[in-house]
């Protein structure tokens, strides 16, 4: 064989078995395939409950989303002025910032923020503001109290939500606000509290009409609380019988009065799309107006982005629900 072609014939050689032992290296290092555990909810076993029910498996780019929550609420501040704030409840997290729309008697978006019932502030969803009151609508965004610091229960949060949007219906006058139009948009963890607020007893609880809300979005929401009493956060959040029934959405239908539109992406988890589904089949069965939006190719943090832009699929929703036009 001539030096040329034996020096190419070992060097191919070489490169060979660097190869194969890359790839037996790469499979010592591969992690064994995980064996199901038994069924705890629908197909779902342990783990994959508790993942259903955990976005940032989903969403690893979470952080980077959320962030921009935060840095464009400052940009939109800068933009369209620092929010009114005004106090609806007597704790000192009962506050609400309101970003006023320059035409009078307007209509009015209260947005409940997410954060798995344990964070959030009102402060980094600013960044909404551009598409309400560019188009015309005031938007309202309410501070609340985690269920960390409420010992685990959820229902004194839903009646801090129920609250705000009861004050913003009585005190809408304040802020150039038609009390007649008030709308609610929710997302993650504030499409949930927002959906129990749909099926509040307005009369009882505040005396108010029975259809202080004229229309809402939920988008990315959880609507039944019977698979995520069975998943990991139940390690911080006091499931009982009466709360899974009472902040149960999908259970009350027949208090919901308004239109209704869902929303979910298709890269979030399994769980988040499911119950977003059957929440819409459930209020269509029970003959609710209720449409269905699917973000093709968002996951959960990326789909309220869409919220911002009245091109976007939840921003057009959410105009289009109130009648407006974008600016």
């Amino acid at each position: 064989m001539p030096a040329n072609e034996r020096r190419k014939f070992l060097g191919a050689g070489a490169a060979g078995a660097m190869l194969a032992a890359a790839g037996d290296a790469l499979a010592q290092q591969a992690p064994a395939q995980r064996a199901k555990g038994p069924r705890v909810w629908l197909d779902l076993d342990q783990k994959e409950l508790d993942d259903a029910y955990d976005q940032s498996v989903y969403a690893p780019n979470q952080p980077l989303v959320t962030g921009r929550y935060a840095t464009n609420s400052e940009m939109t501040r800068s933009r369209v002025g620092m929010p009114r704030r005004f106090v609806y409840g007597p704790t000192a997290v009962e506050g609400l910032d309101v970003f006023a729309a320059k035409r009078p008697n307007a209509p009015v978006n209260v947005f409940v923020h997410g954060g798995a019932w344990r964070g959030g502030l009102a402060k980094n969803y600013a960044f909404l503001a551009d598409l309400f009151v560019g188009a015309g609508a005031h938007l309202v965004v309410p501070d609340f109290a985690n269920v960390v610091e409420l010992g685990g229960n959820l229902l004194p949060m839903a009646g801090q939500v129920r609250a705000a949007v009861a004050w913003a219906q009585r005190h809408a006058a304040e802020f150039g606000g038609d009390a007649d139009r008030i709308y609610l948009s929710g997302h993650s963890s504030g499409a949930h509290l927002a959906g129990t607020v749909l099926v509040t007893d307005w009369k009882k609880e505040f005396d108010l009409p029975p259809d202080v809300i004229k229309g809402a979005l939920l988008c990315s929401g959880i609507y039944d609380l019977k698979p995520v009493r069975l998943s990991a956060r139940s390690s911080y959040v006091k499931f009982t019988d009466a709360i899974e029934d009472a902040l149960s959405t999908q259970r009350h239908l027949t208090r919901i009065g308004c239109p209704v539109v869902v929303a979910h992406g298709t890269q979030e988890t399994p769980e988040f799309q499911r119950q977003t589904r059957d929440f819409a089949a459930a209020l269509k069965a029970a003959g609710k107006p209720v449409q269905l939006l699917v973000g093709q190719g968002y996951n959960h943090f990326e789909m309220l982005e869409t919220l911002a832009s009245p091109y976007g699929l939840l921003g057009r929703a959410a105009l289009e629900q109130m009648g407006l036009k974008p600016a």
